[in-house]
């Protein structure tokens, strides 16, 4: 076996053994003899545990960043965050050991960081869609990056629980995530506020009552749904209602 042919086995066995047990609970010794080589090769090829263990983290972090950041194509915004969330969870499923590895806190600082500035260099590639929709739409395009840590956090966290859950299956999570992103997205209000005594920012307090008004008016603003009458009716004018949401 060559040395680059004897490290990538290491890498193999380190994997492996770092996504079932974790890093504290795996030894040079059990990586070595797993390998059917010595401790010493094992220092020689990394340094130690902490070193083999920084190189897989990096490979994890790489390839699930590529498979993200290649799958964003072109195409309408719900058709982004669909690509998004079909590209981690089909990293997922293919790379579950090294997913296993990536949300664990990692004693060891590797090079590309840990997993929440991966997920935050994932949230930065959505940031700009989610900026051109806002300002599209009339929205304040400065709470796009925050909004897109939110859609990114939403889904690498259900990801964690569909890992451990097996189901439903891919398509049904991505359909669901989707479902509840995109359409929380269009109905959103352009000035949010709470309907608890704690308010928004520094503005004045809103009491139960008031905010519960508040709240009746603003469904009332809302578009009602169509009845299968008036829905012929817009098709046959090619109008939209006023008030509805843009697709």
């Amino acid at each position: 076996m060559t040395g680059k042919e004897r490290r990538e086995q290491l890498l193999e066995i380190g994997r492996s053994l770092f996504a079932e047990r974790g890093f504290d609970a795996t030894s040079v010794e059990e990586i070595a003899a797993k390998a059917g080589v010595s401790k010493p090769v094992v220092y020689e090829h990394f340094g130690g545990k902490e070193g083999l263990y920084a190189v897989v983290v990096d490979r994890e972090m790489r390839t699930l960043l590529d498979m993200v950041t290649s799958a964003l194509t072109s195409g309408h915004p719900r058709e982004l965050l669909e690509q998004a969330a079909f590209a981690l969870l089909d990293y997922i499923e293919t790379y579950s050991d090294g997913f296993r590895i990536l949300v664990r806190d990692s004693p060891v600082a590797a090079s590309t960081g840990n997993f929440a500035s991966l997920i935050s260099d994932i949230a930065t590639q959505v940031e700009g869609i989610m900026a051109t929709e806002f300002r599209r739409r009339a929205y304040d395009p400065e709470f796009g990056a925050m909004y897109s840590q939110m859609l990114v956090g939403m889904v690498a966290l259900t990801g964690q629980w569909w890992l451990d859950a097996q189901h439903p299956s891919k398509d049904k999570v991505a359909a669901h995530m989707v479902n509840l992103a995109w359409n929380g997205l269009s109905g959103l209000e352009h000035t949010p506020r709470l309907m608890t005594r704690r308010g928004l920012g520094s503005g004045p307090r809103v009491s139960r009552g008031e905010a519960a008004a508040q709240a009746a008016a603003q469904a009332k603003a809302q578009p009602t749904p169509q009845t299968g009458t008036e829905q012929s009716g817009t098709e046959q004018t090619g109008t939209q209602q006023p008030g509805t949401p843009p697709q």
